[in-house]
């Protein structure tokens, strides 16, 4: 029988003061109700006191360019041109703007806005590489409304980190906090000027960590909302401390979707030391090409699991090349560290100082072994890739075993192995069947098959005539400067 509700007083409770019993309704009075109310209140975040604490030391960037020439009435410039092009608009009939014919003084105009956070008190700022490149004058402005012109300590884009300098002292400076700690559905709060409006708070969790979208850095993926103007401001935890910095968002639209992410601090503090020390990053390199291995090549080679980082070539006179590091070697660690996926190796060997002596893991044709390597630094450029594969080396002599798989082979020159700096190996002249389905293609040099290198034609079709081709046969060929693994499958 339902217990009797006086329905006139109800309003005096709230809902969590109506609590469903076995066999009734059990109405609270109204001051047991409100103390539960505000109980359950008090276990949400609040995120006062940390607007309180932190929001002095972000600030708001401003950029200024200097304006070139403006187009006269009724003519278009060569952006607009770019424009129309990129988006396959109909180019209107408009005359081209043409050169002014006197210089005039040019005028600074404004680029953009973003964010930032006071590193230290001495006035050393940190933002985003993208919010200040390619900026001639760069505004900081407090939260008491103080302007400065900022000076660009230093900037690198791979990270996305950049340090600028005022000239200030005294300034509240942010506390660092512990990447390490953080902990995936932890509450965290963005403080920046999304659409210029400076001191903008929003608030989430932290939805994943090591999050890959870049060569060198792990993201901390939150569903904070982050918009144009957020770019460089910080990502505060709980204990008002900085774990992060706000860099991107996934976006169809261009607006906030629920996925933003941040560069870690243990990352954007190691850059900006570097920065304020030199003005630039230096970055370690062994000099390979890498790829990630594929399950069904990881079990064709016997590596198990689908780990490491596949070499595709190697840089001759390369670190990699001095330790001996070969095409087709899966590296599975470097210093004692795993390399669970490929993008692990770039960061590991990239926050590795110049000059360092490291040791790589190598699996090899069913071995592991280590290997003894000194890291050099990032070159600017990469060398030009060698062709030398690609060039006539006159008649082929096709071989009958490898017609099986749709293949025909032929010798190398001599001229040719010391071009590419190979022992063996065999040139590819034709390809057929289960060969090309495999991506194989003429000219193609083929360094080993069913894990077993290859010197010679002959010793090609003695491996080949040996496999076992009702299954996969695993095929390391080397295309121009860099080489890759193929499956060879039977027919259906």
């Amino acid at each position: 029988m339902m217990s009797r509700i006086d329905w006139k007083n109800l309003h005096a409770c709230t809902l969590a003061g109506v609590i469903a019993l076995a066999g009734g309704l059990l109405v609270l009075p109204p001051q047991t109700a409100h103390a539960q109310a505000v109980a359950a209140a008090r276990g949400l975040p609040d995120f006062t006191d940390l607007v309180d604490q932190v929001g002095p030391s972000v600030v708001n960037i401003r950029t200024l360019e200097k304006a070139s020439e403006r187009p006269a009435p009724g003519t278009m410039d060569e952006e607009m041109l770019e424009f129309f092009r990129r988006f396959g608009v109909p180019v209107p009939n408009m005359p081209r703007q043409q050169a002014p014919q006197r210089p005039r003084q040019q005028e600074e105009q404004p680029r953009g806005v973003g964010s930032g956070f006071i590193l230290t008190s001495d006035g050393y700022v940190m933002t985003n590489h993208h919010v200040v490149e390619g900026a001639d004058e760069v505004i900081v402005t407090l939260t008491d409304k103080r302007e400065f012109k900022a000076k660009i300590v230093g900037s690198d884009k791979r990270t996305d980190v950049a340090v600028v300098k005022i000239d200030a002292t005294g300034l509240p400076a942010v506390k660092v906090g512990d990447v390490n700690r953080l902990r995936v559905g932890e509450w965290v709060m963005a403080i920046g000027s999304p659409f210029g409006l400076d001191n903008s708070v929003t608030a989430g969790i932290v939805s994943a960590k090591q999050r890959d979208t870049g060569d060198y850095l792990p993201f901390i993926q939150t569903d904070v909302a982050i918009n144009p103007g957020n770019s460089g401001g910080p990502l505060i935890n709980m204990r008002g401390e900085v774990v992060g910095i706000n860099s991107q968002i996934y976006s169809r639209s261009g607006g906030f979707m629920g996925i933003s992410f941040a560069i870690p601090m243990d990352e954007a503090i190691r850059v900006s030391e570097q920065l304020r020390a030199t003005g630039r990053v230096s970055r370690g390199r062994i000099g390979v090409q890498i790829e990630p291995v594929a399950k069904d090549v990881a079990e064709s080679i016997g590596l198990g699991k689908p780990q490491g980082a596949l070499v595709r070539g190697v840089e001759a006179g390369s670190p990699a090349d001095t330790a001996g590091v070969e095409a087709g070697d899966v590296i599975t660690r470097f210093d004692g560290k795993a390399v669970e996926k490929v993008a692990d190796l770039p960061r590991l060997v990239g926050n590795t100082k110049p000059g360092t002596k490291s040791t790589i893991t190598v699996f090899r044709r069913g071995n592991t072994r280590d290997l003894a390597i000194t890291i050099a630094e990032v070159e600017p450029d990469d060398k030009p890739v060698a062709k030398a594969a690609e060039r006539d080396t006159g008649k082929a002599k096709p071989s009958a075993a490898a017609q099986q798989v749709g293949l025909s082979v032929a010798e190398l020159t001599d001229a040719q192995k010391k071009e590419l700096k190979i022992k063996g190996g065999v040139r590819v002249v034709a390809v057929a069947e289960a060969a090309a389905r495999a991506g194989l293609r003429e000219n193609d040099v083929i360094l080993a098959i069913a894990n077993t290198e290859i010197g010679s034609v002959k010793e090609f079709d003695a491996v080949l005539a040996k496999a076992d081709k009702t299954k996969p046969v695993n095929v390391l060929f080397r295309r121009g400067e860099w080489a890759q693994y193929a499956l060879i499958r039977p027919a259906r």
